[in-house]
C-alpha cells in the first residue's frame, strides 16, 4: 500500500467532535449539508473545510497570509498536515477528548492546522467565530487554543476574559511577533504559552518557544525532526521532511545557537538600504515601542540621496524627541506620516506591501498641496 493511500484510508477512519458531538466521514459527503453547517457562518465555514478534508483528493488549497505581498493559493498535501498535527499533539501531550478552541480564521494554515489536530489527536473542538475576544462568550476549561497576538493581547483588557485566558492549559500564540509588553503581561500567568514560529509552507510551526514558567526563553526550539541552517545572508534554511519534501528557503534573517535553538531578527525584504548601511525594520520597531503608545510601523521611501529613506507611520502625532531619545543617529526617520489606521492582513500582521503603497499616496497628495 503507497503511503497516499495509507493516510486516505486513516482520514477515511476519523472522526471529530464538535461541542461534544461525534461526526463520522460520510456526513461532510459533497451535496450533503449537515445540522452543524446550519448552526452559524463559522460552523459552514468548518463544514465546508472538512467536506475537503474527507473527499478523495489527497491535497488541499491553502492561501499564504500576504503580510509581505499578494496573499497566494497554494497547494498541499493532507499527509504532510497530518504529520504537522502529530508533531504538535506529541509535544503538548494532547490527548482524546481534550477541549480545543478553535477561534482562527479558516481561511489561512492556522485554522485548517487546528481542525487537524482535533481530528489527529481526537480532540473535542469548539469553534468560535474569530474576533478580537474569542474568549468573551466562552466559559470552559479549555486543553488547548491558538491565537493571534492582537487576541490575546485584548483578551488580557478584561478581568474576566484574563482569567479565563490563563486556565488554557496550552495556549499557542502565532500570526505575527509577541512585543515585550504582551510578554511581560503573559510572564506571571500559571499556564504554558508558547510563541509559535512557522509559514504557510511549514503547514503551520516547526519551532516554540515558551513565554512563561521556568522553562521561558528567547529562542525558538525547532521540533526534534526539523533541520535547520542559514544562507549567505544569514537567512534561515529550513529542513522539515515530516512536512515539506523541499528545504525551504526563507527570508528571516536569524541566527542559531549551538544548542540548536534560534532567534528571528527581521525579514531579508524588510532591510532599508539607507546611505550604504543596511536597516532592520524590525529592530528600529523594537526601540520605538516603549515610547510609542499607538499603532506605528516603520517603511522606507525612495531618496535621491541616501536611496532609501526611513519613515515613521503612525497612528497620531508623537513627540520627534521621544523618538530621536530611543534611536541611534542613522535609525532616526527622515519623515513621520500621520495616517487613520496600520494596514494589517486578516492574520493580525502588518501588511508592509499595504502600507508602502498608502506612504506613496500620502507623499504624492503633499506634493500636490505644494505646487
Amino acid at each position: 500500500m503507497t503511503s497516499c493511500n495509507m493516510y486516505q484510508l486513516e482520514r477515511q477512519k476519523q472522526t471529530i467532535t464538535i461541542e461534544g458531538k461525534t461526526y463520522y466521514p460520510q456526513e461532510f459527503n459533497k451535496g450533503k449539508e449537515s445540522a452543524l453547517a446550519k448552526q452559524s457562518e463559522f460552523h459552514h465555514d468548518l463544514y465546508l473545510f472538512l467536506q475537503d478534508w474527507f473527499s478523495d483528493s489527497p491535497h488541499l488549497k491553502v492561501q499564504t497570509s500576504g503580510s509581505t505581498g499578494t496573499p497566494k493559493e497554494m497547494l498541499v498535501e493532507k499527509e504532510k498536515m497530518m504529520q504537522s498535527a502529530k508533531l504538535t499533539c506529541t509535544f503538548l501531550g494532547l490527548q482524546k477528548n481534550d477541549t480545543a478552541l478553535l477561534c482562527m480564521s479558516l481561511n489561512y494554515i492556522a485554522g485548517k492546522m487546528l481542525v487537524v489536530r482535533a481530528l489527529i489527536a481526537e480532540l473535542n473542538l469548539y469553534p468560535i467565530a474569530p474576533s478580537g475576544n474569542p474568549l468573551r462568550d466562552i466559559d470552559m476549561h479549555l486543553k488547548f487554543a491558538a491565537m493571534i497576538p492582537l487576541q490575546v493581547y485584548n483578551s488580557l483588557q478584561d478581568s474576566i476574559e484574563a482569567e479565563r485566558l490563563s486556565q488554557i492549559d496550552n495556549l499557542i500564540i502565532g500570526g505575527g511577533a509577541i512585543d515585550n509588553q504582551l510578554q511581560e503581561l503573559l510572564k506571571p500567568l500559571p499556564n504554558k504559552i508558547y510563541s509559535t514560529y512557522g509559514m504557510t509552507e511549514t503547514l503551520s510551526h516547526i519551532a516554540l518557544r515558551r513565554i512563561n514558567g521556568n522553562e521561558a526563553s528567547e529562542y525558538y526550539s525547532p521540533f526534534s525532526s526539523v533541520n535547520i541552517s542559514l544562507s549567505e545572508d544569514n537567512a534561515l534554511i529550513i529542513n522539515a521532511p515530516l512536512v515539506s519534501n523541499e528545504r525551504l528557503y526563507t527570508n528571516d534573517i536569524a541566527k542559531i545557537h549551538k544548542d540548536g535553538s534560534f532567534q528571528i531578527i527581521g525579514r531579508k525584504d524588510n532591510i532599508i538600504n539607507s546611505g550604504g548601511i543596511k536597516i532592520q525594520i524590525e529592530e528600529v520597531e523594537n526601540l520605538l515601542k516603549p515610547v510609542i503608545d499607538c499603532p506605528f510601523a516603520i517603511t522606507s521611501i525612495p531618496d535621491p540621496k541616501f536611496g532609501e529613506a526611513i519613515v515613521l507611520v503612525i497612528e497620531s502625532a508623537i513627540d520627534e524627541k521621544l523618538v530621536a531619545k530611543a534611536l541611534p543617529p542613522y535609525y532616526l526617520p527622515k519623515k513621520t506620516i500621520i495616517i487613520k489606521a496600520i494596514p494589517l492582513t486578516e492574520t493580525g500582521k502588518i501588511s508592509r506591501q499595504e502600507l508602502k503603497q498608502l506612504v506613496e499616496i500620502k507623499i504624492k497628495e503633499e506634493i500636490k498641496r505644494e505646487e
